[in-house]
């Protein structure tokens, strides 16, 4: 059965940063040519504490997005973090559907520039969950109408996470949660702050990455999250 999305719904997209790489001219001249190599960043064990803390306090979904992190530390992290959420949370990994279905995720994130809806469901079945990326009223409705189960809705606060990118407000929320049905996930700059004014526009749940990950405290911050969906 596919799972489905709790209302309201807190969803904390990870941050882990780049992998850390060693360049060819820092080596010595002998070993040359030679590929960049990959460490493993010392930053995934406190991703993973934090999310946890995340989990304990409320955190429904934990979407994997790590653009910059090779396939096989992805898999690992992937892997860690099913752990981590199974029976607790939901589970997504952003673009790639191979690292999806090699932990058995809940299912994918597309981006914008990420596979087709319906290339993605003819991979993953109808068992798992597609959301998609979107930053207008007409993104939404076509990845409503090639089967996607819900979207994120963005940029809608200045967020460092999308340098450059106009906010375009709660307004967003409201309009695109006007033209489709199912579920719309505020996402870009929310905080405790304006999280119950963007579920007030109509939103399902928001997603979000400094509100939890820069946070102090984790564990307070999403309960005061929760509270605001909650309103």
């Amino acid at each position: 059965m596919k799972p489905q999305l709790p209302y309201p719904c807190l969803t904390l997209i990870t941050r882990l940063g780049a992998p850390q790489r060693v360049a060819p001219e820092h080596l010595g001249p002998m070993q040359r040519p030679v590929l960049p190599l990959h460490t493993r960043n010392p930053l995934a064990s406190t991703l993973m504490q934090r999310v946890r803390e995340g989990i304990e306090s409320g955190v429904h979904v934990v979407q994997l997005r790590e653009k910059e992190t090779f396939a096989k530390e992805l898999y690992t992290l992937a892997q860690q973090l099913r752990h981590l959420t199974a029976g607790r949370a939901l589970f997504l990994v952003n673009d790639r559907v191979d690292v999806a279905l090699a932990v058995d995720a809940d299912g994918v994130h597309l981006p914008e520039d990420g596979l087709p809806v319906a290339a993605a469901r003819r991979l993953l079945g109808e068992e798992k969950l597609i959301g998609c990326s979107v930053h207008n009223v007409a993104s939404a409705v076509q990845c409503a109408q090639a089967g996607a189960d819900f979207v994120h809705v963005g940029t809608l606060y200045a967020t460092d996470s999308k340098p450059g990118r106009t906010p375009a407000g709660p307004q967003l929320v409201r309009n695109v949660a006007a033209a489709v049905d199912i579920p719309v996930i505020g996402v870009g700059g929310i905080s405790a702050q304006n999280a119950s004014t963007v579920m007030a526009a109509g939103a399902h749940g928001v997603a979000v990455i400094s509100a939890l990950l820069d946070a102090p405290d984790t564990s307070g911050a999403t309960r005061n999250l929760i509270s605001a969906l909650n309103g």
